[in-house]
């Protein structure tokens, strides 16, 4: 079952958000971040494994994007731009639909579990509220300076006179297809879209000591121009040895591209996540 609802933030945007719930007894709650450009609605077969494995799930579109992003804007001609506040009103936004999740969920095991954008904004609020998170689930993130975080064009390995444009997301034409066809998607690149002030604040590494140890799972396609396993094993490194984290997991999946959950092997990606939470947030 779902439930939509909202909530105005700081800034008198109303956000949008889903919130489905397990089935069966709930072992947990997960809150899923998604990506630039896109919304949350994209994740329905993720969504169906995690309630189906026994976790409420929590996915807002994020400021600007989406059914959020219609209202805020009007209209789907400004999709992607954040509006007032920029990234860090984002991220509040976010926090804010954290607290709702706590207040409905006191006593459930909180997953951050973030996809690119998504996994930027996880990795800030674990810096800014280390304490909120029982485990985090970083996707086709990075670690976020300018030498690891890939700002060039994200299909020019791909570039061609027959080439799509979204061959970075997944070898699945069908989902370059979806994507393109859905109209609550934006292809803007992130840069144009925030701007390069905004674009810059992505920048940032794990906080040092942050005096907590949260299990952390990194999933990444071998394949991923954003940041791809190489920037992805320094990040874990970071949360090792910046953070002190002790229980960190890198999953590198071959040939696949940045959309996991949307790649030819997605059901393997699934299910190590499942497998991961299972050890993580056991049942009972």
């Amino acid at each position: 079952m779902v439930r939509t609802a909202e909530f105005t933030d700081a800034d008198g945007v109303d956000i949008v958000y889903d919130a489905y719930e397990a089935d069966g007894p709930a072992r947990g709650v997960v809150q899923l971040l998604h990506g630039v450009g896109e919304h949350a609605g994209r994740y329905g077969a993720l969504i169906s494994a995690l309630t189906g494995a026994g976790f409420h799930v929590y996915a807002d579109d994020h400021r600007g994007h989406g059914r959020t992003g219609i209202r805020q804007h009007g209209g789907p001609a400004k999709l992607g731009r954040l509006g007032k506040g920029g990234l860090r009103a984002a991220e509040a936004a976010i926090w804010q639909l954290t607290g709702i999740i706590r207040a409905e969920h006191p006593d459930l095991p909180l997953v951050l579990l973030g996809h690119s954008w998504g996994s930027f904004l996880a990795q800030m609020l674990v810096n800014d509220h280390p304490d909120a998170w029982d485990a985090v689930v970083l996707s086709g993130s990075a670690l976020r300076t300018p030498t690891t975080l890939n700002s060039a064009p994200l299909n020019a390995r791909w570039r061609g006179p027959d080439a799509d444009g979204l061959e970075w997301l997944s070898r699945d034409p069908e989902v370059w297809q979806q994507f393109h066809d859905d109209p609550l998607t934006t292809e803007t690149p992130l840069l144009r879209l925030f701007g390069p002030i905004e674009a810059a604040r992505l920048y940032g590494r794990p906080r040092k000591d942050l005096g907590v140890d949260i299990p952390m799972l990194l999933m990444v396609g071998r394949d991923d121009p954003v940041g791809g396993p190489r920037s992805v094993h320094k990040l874990a490194d970071a949360y090792k040895h910046r953070s002190g984290f002790t229980d960190v997991t890198t999953l590198v999946y071959p040939d696949a591209r940045h959309e996991i959950f949307h790649e030819l092997q997605q059901d393997e990606v699934r299910a190590d996540l499942l497998a991961w939470l299972d050890t993580h947030i056991p049942r009972g």
